[in-house]
């Protein structure tokens, strides 16, 4: 008759729930130790850090006292409707108008302050506009050539207009700008045409801004 194999883990005693407690604990002083002869070579002590703790606390006290979820201009959410007119473009860049527009609606859909309203005549709110600037400047050269711009920083500005439907009182009228950089690929025409997105999204999402924290 052959003997059974023995199972070698059978043989291994289980760990006592005790030792693991205090293995733990072990590591955790071992730790401390450590962290301790750590700030001590640098001669910091534990008592130089609190008021750094104190003041960071502070800090993240009092920022978060002041954030408020929602809309900031006393309204509530979706409480009043917004047209947002098609902008016009007084510069000799093509399809200025189309972006800002398109832009500046999908910015106030994501802001959830008003809703958009879906017919001419509606809107308790109605935003008119016309871009009157487009301008870049380089900010970075090639290194190997000083005159071969690489980098450009594109910027808009739109004078916006917007008005309360029902009395006509006017709740802002004043320059919006927006600006992005983009590094020139192939040629500096299809370069300005990918970021023309992204120039007007930062200006819709300025405009956004201003009238969600307006108090009307």
């Amino acid at each position: 008759m052959t003997k059974p194999e023995r199972n070698p883990r059978s043989e291994c005693p289980e760990p006592n729930a005790e030792e693991s407690v205090n293995e733990n604990e072990v590591r955790r002083w071992h730790f401390r130790i450590s962290a301790f002869g750590f700030l001590s070579g640098f001669g910091i002590r534990i008592s130089d850090l609190v008021p750094i703790a104190l003041a960071l606390a502070l800090t993240l006290a009092s920022g978060c006292a002041g954030y408020r979820l929602g809309p900031t201009n006393g309204l509530s959410a979706l409480e009043k409707s917004v047209q947002i007119a098609p902008f016009g473009n007084q510069t000799l860049e093509p399809r200025l108008g189309d972006a800002v527009t398109f832009q500046i609606r999908k910015q106030l859909h994501r802001d959830g302050t008003y809703r958009l309203a879906t017919r001419d005549d509606d809107g308790d709110i109605l935003v008119t506009g016309v871009v009157t600037r487009y301008g870049r400047q380089g900010v970075s050269f090639v290194p190997s050539d000083v005159v071969t711009v690489r980098d450009y920083r594109l910027s808009m500005t739109a004078q916006v207009t917007a008005r309360e439907r029902g009395t006509g009182r006017i709740i802002l009228n004043q320059p919006v700008s927006g600006s992005t950089l983009i590094r020139v690929q192939n040629d500096l025409t299809s370069s300005e045409r990918q970021a023309l997105p992204l120039l007007a999204g930062d200006l819709a999402r300025n405009l956004a801004s201003l009238l969600a924290d307006g108090s009307w």
